[in-house]
């Protein structure tokens, strides 16, 4: 495991979320594959069984649901999804700098995350002017931690907020999961992430140390953060690339995963810092589907409100995969629940296969 600890700990400032504008319920969606698939030696009801038992009721697209049916190549899927990603982080971006009181200018560091495209130059580069960043904004793109990836780039911003202690960071993460799927693969894999996976944006204002716990959108510091790879999984979850793109890998085995590892991370994390899980108020968990979440919940001993956001969010827009985490991040501050005082554990699993630990304090 690889730990790191923030000097004069960054603090979140605000997060701001956007859902693309198209939204198909669960039942739609189904019927739309089960037609899509149906000249195909297909059963319908499986589809239908599938769907039901990840939870969602429905999701937000990048594109109307008609527009699916004439992305017939990677190219095309990509060319939309740069195009949507540009104009979702903007959006993203914008909305978390405003509940910040910061703008543009002020930011020093983009960190950008996602898995389900990919562009060059990155969508980081081509937000610098369409959102008036300044011309030495210091760009990490980052590729390929699936659901890990929200609670990664926290931990990597807060790391080079160590190095700027007056600085501005901010996270962006844009996943459009619609448009990874693979028309042609009629796997149980494919199917649960037809049914299980969403589209949407998150971005979060970061600020260094030396900037201080008061202003618009305080919110918690970073005091610690983890990483932990699990060797011998690389075939739990990923993409094989293929001429038609990225085709889902998505092993049963997550949630054996999950319990074989997650206990003994965190309770190792909060040991280090003379912690237990009772000194966790707020349990922040990307929504991995609803095996997942049970698995959380049972290896953590967690009751059964520690997630109800995470499982709130996973019913009504799905699996975000790296945003997922922000999102659910994004609803604890603006319940206005948390207390000084309060710690909150963010954590999020994915390809690797490995998880992302964030340790919060207000």
């Amino acid at each position: 495991m690889l730990e790191g600890e923030t000097r004069g700990p960054a603090r979140v400032r605000a997060v701001g979320r956007v859902l693309p504008a198209h939204y198909a319920d669960q039942e739609s969606l189904t019927a739309a594959l089960s037609a899509a698939w149906g000249e195909a030696h297909f059963n319908p009801e499986r589809l239908e069984a599938l769907h039901r038992a990840v939870q969602v009721s429905g999701r937000h697209l990048a594109l109307p649901l008609a527009a699916y049916r004439d992305l017939r190549t990677f190219a095309a899927r990509n060319d939309a999804w740069t195009a949507a990603a540009v104009d979702l982080g903007e959006l993203a971006v914008r909305d978390a700098l405003a509940r910040a009181g910061l703008s543009p200018s002020d930011v020093d560091h983009l960190v950008f995350v996602t898995t389900t495209g990919i562009a060059t130059p990155s969508v980081d580069a081509r937000l610098v002017e369409r959102l008036g960043l300044r011309r030495d904004v210091r760009r990490s793109p980052l590729f390929g931690l699936g659901c890990a990836g929200g609670a990664a780039g926290l931990s990597r911003a807060s790391d080079l907020l160590a190095a700027t202690p007056g600085g501005v960071a901010v996270l962006l993460s844009v996943e459009l999961c619609s448009l990874t799927l693979q028309r042609d693969d009629l796997s149980i894999p494919n199917i649960i992430a037809s049914g299980l996976f969403g589209d949407g944006a998150a971005a979060v204002v970061l600020t260094g140390g030396e900037r201080g716990p008061e202003g618009p959108g305080a919110g918690p510091a970073i005091v610690a953060s983890a990483s932990s790879f699990y060797p011998g999984t690389e075939r739990v979850m990923g993409w094989d690339v293929v001429d038609s793109g990225f085709k889902v890998v998505l092993s049963a085995r997550v949630p054996d995963v999950v319990r074989e590892n997650v206990a003994r991370d965190v309770d190792a994390f909060l040991a280090a810092r003379g912690l237990d899980r009772s000194a966790i108020r707020h349990w922040i968990a990307h929504t991995g589907g609803p095996r997942v979440l049970q698995a959380f919940e049972g290896a953590l001993s967690l009751p059964e409100s520690a997630l109800a956001r995470s499982w709130k969010s996973l019913r009504e827009i799905g699996n975000l995969s790296s945003a997922s985490v922000l999102f659910v991040l994004g609803e604890l501050l603006a319940s206005g629940e948390p207390a000084k005082g309060d710690r909150g554990l963010l954590l999020a699993m994915g390809p690797g296969f490995c998880s992302e630990l964030v340790l919060l304090e207000w």
